[in-house]
């Protein structure tokens, strides 16, 4: 059974992982004061948060929640990253952290109630940004629709550059004589 400020500390953990769309882990072994300060920071900028978790209390926390399959990965020193927005701004956030200081690790994560290992959250990070995705969507549809839109009218604009021709250039006819 766990001290009351174990239970306090499981509850705070529970309370942070409830609203998160994303839930990292990451060892930060070899990550120097400096280094964790600068990774919070820039946490922060992504709307997320990073916390050094015990694995023990975190696997009770995560007991029982869509981030139940972290549990596996609860080994070792572990920090937990906490996205509240969107997934792929924290991933390209942690990517680009971890690729100038390699000591981070990322281990797995759970993003949209799915588990990904560390390849794919690294996939997650190469993605565009939801905005980027909607505009080519957006894109991709108009293309067509706009073609269409000029195949249909092309019949009438056709007929009409024939009138105006017509009109321009018509002499007028001699009525016939009686």
């Amino acid at each position: 059974m766990p001290t009351a400020a174990k239970a306090a500390t499981i509850d705070e953990l529970r309370s942070h992982l409830a609203g998160a769309t994303a839930a990292v882990l990451t060892e930060y072994r070899g990550l120097t004061v400096q280094q964790m300060s600068e990774l919070r920071k820039q946490l922060r900028a992504a709307s997320a948060d990073y916390r050094v978790v015990k694995n023990r209390l975190a696997r009770i926390a995560v007991d029982g929640s869509p981030l139940a399959g972290l549990r596996g990965h609860l080994r070792g020193p572990t920090g937990v990253v906490i996205g509240r927005k969107d997934p792929a701004v924290v991933a390209r956030a942690l990517a680009a952290f971890a690729k100038a200081n390699p000591a981070l690790t990322l281990r797995a994560g759970v993003i949209d109630g799915q588990l990904m290992e560390a390849q794919d959250l690294r996939a997650v990070a190469d993605l565009p940004s939801r905005e980027a995705l909607r505009a080519q969507l957006v894109g991709a549809v108009q293309g067509p629709l706009g073609g269409l839109v000029g195949l249909l009218l092309a019949p009438l604009r056709e007929l009409a550059y024939v009138l105006a021709e017509r009109g321009k250039g018509a002499t007028p006819t001699p009525a016939p004589e009686a």
